[in-house]
């Protein structure tokens, strides 16, 4: 099965609000919606489950975003807790709603080098688990994912080896982030490769063109903004085409500065090489 939808509120969606989006993205007949918690959790389990009731009736799978200020490899305990306390109660939301997973940046290496900051995200990982399982929270992944910036915990590679040693978390792989982060290249072949052993039954997963600068070293690059898919960097049709071939089973979240529009135009690649949604 082949998801595609917004990361957030469609551009065109009159109302402006989450339950508001998830009818528009229905209306434009796509089938998925991420739920963007960018600075704070603004939303009340019972707002989160009133969400869930209605994807569930439009058959749209929602996935959330975490807000963007977390770092699991913080040094100071007071922002430590505050990061995941974030990601807690992201999943605490996701859970209500039915959401499969929550996606978040793992943090930034600062003076750690690559191994330290590998076991400070474990182990914050490890101890969201413990307390995802004490509350009874079941059927929620933490979304780690692939991130655009030398700066930043998460090569694919990092990815994977966390998601090997802890069940509960999860791979969501950022095309362009890939794309940028290694200066302007991606193996789509490669990156399913490399994730075959974790023998997922869906991978999630952000799509959007990408500008990139470079880094210190020339195989390296920095994400610097977000592009519309037109730009065909990195391209989606082979994308499309790997994942048509592998019969991923897989959602694609536009990130795209157009986002629904670029669903859109990534649901018209996939019908083009004969898939039907």
């Amino acid at each position: 099965m082949i998801y595609l939808g917004p990361a957030g509120i469609p551009t065109v969606s009159k109302e402006r609000t989450t339950i508001g989006g998830i009818k528009c993205v229905a209306e434009l007949k796509l089938n998925a919606f991420e739920v963007e918690f960018v600075r704070r959790v603004g939303m009340s389990n019972e707002m989160a489950k009133e969400t869930g009731r209605v994807a569930k009736g439009l058959s749209i799978l929602l996935s959330v975003h975490c807000p963007y200020f977390v770092n699991l490899c913080s040094q100071e305990k007071e922002k430590l807790d505050a990061s995941k306390q974030r990601i807690l109660d992201s999943v605490e939301r996701a859970f209500h709603m039915g959401a499969d997973v929550a996606v978040f940046h793992p943090g930034f290496y600062g003076n750690l080098i690559p191994e330290a900051a590998f076991n400070a995200i474990e182990g914050a990982c490890r101890d969201m688990l413990d307390r995802m399982r004490a509350k009874g929270i079941k059927k929620v992944r933490l979304g780690l994912e692939t991130t655009g910036k030398v700066s930043q915990f998460g090569t694919l590679d990092e990815i994977i080896e966390i998601c090997k040693k802890l069940k509960g978390c999860a791979p969501v792989v950022d095309f362009a982030h890939i794309y940028a982060r290694q200066a302007g290249r991606i193996d789509y072949n490669d990156v399913f490769e490399k994730l075959k052993p974790l023998k997922l039954k869906h991978l999630h997963a952000h799509f959007t063109g990408m500008e990139w600068t470079p880094a210190k070293a020339p195989w390296q690059g920095n994400e610097r903004r977000h592009l519309e898919l037109k730009v065909n960097k990195p391209p989606f049709e082979p994308l499309a085409r790997e994942v048509l071939k592998r019969k991923t089973n897989i959602t694609l979240i536009s990130e795209s500065p157009i986002l629904e529009k670029d669903s859109l135009e990534m649901k018209r690649i996939f019908e083009k090489l004969g898939h039907r949604f």
